[in-house]
């Protein structure tokens, strides 16, 4: 369908209004009680102009007026007004609280599903767009349903009661108000069919920019330091142009609703007063009569207004709906099977509890956050040595033995990656995976994990199937050190306690230590519950660095995983964090992603990747010696020296 073409309300439309009755029916008793309040409020304004009519009426003429009964209708009005006053009120706070619940209920589950849907979705859809579906999206649809409740019901209830209202008057002129009212129908009809598909054009382009911005912002030193301003600016103008161009259509054309739907009720007024005024005149009503059904008429046709507004943001509101469950309906990753279980023996509840981070770093997201009780039960041991002792060994029920057994992995199912990877490691040993950018090491980490699931063959974890061990177990007993670092908007003890939030602040100190940031950290205006800004504010990237392995230091899981982990720290601090890195992984079986070969010399299994085979494996002397593509990655690194 070509951008701009008006379209007719869909099957998917008609799917999405469905769903959101869905969520309102949990509130049918607000719903309910909300219809009646507005019958009440309806009824008793609808009441007012026959009392007016008959206030008219006690008026004769010059002189001749009835007091005694135009006192007691004034009296009778005023207590209305007030009682409709309060009814609307309590009305508009029921319409609000439904309003809102609902919201809350679908943007907390596009947020938890978002943290299920498996890491391959989250790749291939930018963060700003999600972000603008779950935050700009839903708000775009509470104002449409707010309108909804707000004025939908009260709209039709008035319509309703004002043709009974006219009917117990005359009959012959409320024949003619019917005749005339299908006008505003076609008329509304024809302005909203154009309406849907701006709003739903406009709140893509929304979600687009918010993801340029967040991405250029996010990025703006790289921005600057390859002078892409202009080109950034000129591709901000053409999507915000793109923006602008359907966001004032679709205003134009909803626009149009009201001035149009006013034209044809001001008709129908026309109609109603020409009309009674010749019955007047033949005394087939009074003159009090006639003052009452003009004002019917009048609020007959005034909720053709607020009702063609109310369709008008019903369009805006389903389009940003549908935005929504899209996400939600996307296929969330594989539960683990009925038969799964806990690696280590550790209880998924208590892993639970203890929030802890498979990604030490921040970057997965919190589906793909957990710890294990067998942390806790190392830290304790450690604290009672006075420590120091980061030795592993059997921790938790876990020795760490890694087998990968004819392994095939692709993200592009057309193009091979990974084939036929095969590597046995034994608890406690240290393997260090180089190679060329691109030659499928950090896949390798995504497939340990079970970011992905592999095509073709297993990977074995003390001898179980990691297919067949719950994620979250799995990742409890792994810890991650990245090289791209992640800090949330919290307090630098948050921060390190993300893994283990029930630390003690000693814990917190004494894993800043061994991880060399604590000096700096004390060095902060408010040391250690100094607020840092988004992702570590103006920390340099070898202090977020820092941050990052003393959160993986306080946790201290079986099995390591460290991707560059020390990439951004000076080469001084490294030495003392690679130290401290040898202690810790003594009994772990740790995999470490190394650019810097000098790093990995004392590894006792080097895996040679290159374009998504394992091309060399042994220690590092044994391949020096085989004088292959190992020997010649470090050859080219120390040919200079």
């Amino acid at each position: 369908m070509a951008k701009g073409k008006p379209r007719k309300m869909t099957a998917d439309d008609a799917k999405t209004i469905r769903r959101i009755l869905h969520y309102i029916q949990n509130y049918r008793g607000h719903v309910i009680l909300s219809i009646l309040l507005a019958a009440v409020t309806v009824v008793l304004t609808l009441y007012i102009p026959i009392l007016t009519g008959q206030a008219v009426d006690t008026i004769v003429g010059p002189g001749a007026v009835d007091w005694t009964t135009l006192l007691q209708i004034l009296e009778r009005m005023g207590f209305m007004i007030l009682v409709t006053a309060f009814a609307q009120w309590v009305m508009n706070h029921i319409n609000n609280v439904v309003t809102f619940r609902v919201v809350q209920d679908i943007r907390t589950k596009a947020f938890n599903h978002i943290e299920e849907l498996p890491v391959s979705y989250l790749d291939a859809h930018p963060a700003g767009d999600l972000t603008s579906r779950v935050i700009t999206d839903i708000d775009q649809f509470s104002q449409g349903l707010l309108m909804g409740f707000t004025q939908l019901f009260t709209g039709v209830l008035t319509i309703l009661g004002t043709l009974v209202f006219m009917l117990s008057i005359e009959p012959l002129i409320t024949l003619l108000v019917i005749l005339l009212t299908p006008l505003s129908f076609v008329v509304a009809g024809q302005i909203a069919k154009h309406t849907y598909t701006f709003f739903q054009h406009q709140s893509e382009s929304r979600g687009e920019i918010t993801a340029f911005t967040e991405e250029m912002i996010g990025n703006l030193k790289v921005v600057k330091a390859f002078g892409h301003e202009d080109e950034a600016q000129a591709e901000f103008e053409k999507i915000n142009e793109t923006l602008s161009d359907y966001s004032f259509k679709a205003t134009f054309v909803s626009s149009l609703v009201n001035p149009a739907t006013r034209c044809v009720n001001s008709i129908v007024y026309a109609a109603v007063g020409v009309s009674g005024a010749v019955m007047a005149i033949r005394a087939f009503i009074s003159v009090g009569q006639l003052v009452s059904f003009l004002s019917y008429a009048n609020q007959y046709t005034k909720p053709f207004n607020e009702i063609s507004g109310v369709v008008t943001e019903l369009q805006n509101a389903i389009a940003s709906a549908s935005r929504v469950f899209e996400v939600i309906d996307e296929p969330a990753m594989e539960p683990d099977s009925a038969d799964a279980v806990v690696l280590g023996g550790a209880s998924a509840g208590a892993a639970h509890e203890t929030s802890a981070s498979a990604a030490s770093d921040g970057e997965m997201t919190a589906a793909q956050a957990s710890t294990s009780a067998a942390a806790a039960q190392l830290h304790a041991v450690a604290n009672a040595a006075g420590g120091d002792d980061l030795s592993g060994g059997d921790i938790g029920g876990v020795r760490g033995a890694v087998d990968i057994e004819h392994l095939w992995f692709s993200y592009d199912k057309t193009k091979k990656l990974l084939t036929d990877i095969n590597v046995h490691v034994k608890p406690g040993e240290t393997v260090a995976i180089v190679g060329p950018t691109g030659c499928g090491k950090s896949t390798l980490i995504n497939l340990l994990m079970r970011f992905y699931e592999a095509d073709q063959g297993a990977i074995l974890v003390d001898g179980l199937d990691h297919r067949k061990v719950t994620r979250e177990s799995l990742r409890a007993n792994f810890g991650m050190v990245l090289q791209e670092t992640w800090l949330k908007s919290a307090s630098i003890r948050d921060n390190i306690a993300y893994g283990k939030p029930e630390a003690t602040m000693e814990e917190i100190e004494e894993a800043a230590s061994r991880a060399h940031c604590d000096k700096f950290i004390r060095r902060m205006p408010q040391g250690y519950d100094t607020v840092l800004g988004e992702d570590g504010g103006a920390l340099s990237q070898g202090q977020k660095q820092l941050l990052c392995i003393a959160r993986l230091m306080l946790r201290l899981p079986p099995m390591l995983i460290l991707d560059e982990a020390t990439s951004s720290i000076d080469t001084r601090t490294e030495l003392h964090i690679q130290h401290a890195f040898d202690r810790m992984m003594e009994g772990r079986t740790s995999f470490i992603v190394a650019h810097r070969l000098s790093t990995i010399r004392n590894a006792d299994l080097i895996l040679v990747m290159r374009d998504g085979n394992i091309v060399e494996q042994g220690t590092h002397d044994a391949l020096l010696a085989r004088g292959g593509f190992y020997a010649s990655l470090y050859n080219a690194q120390f040919a200079a020296s």
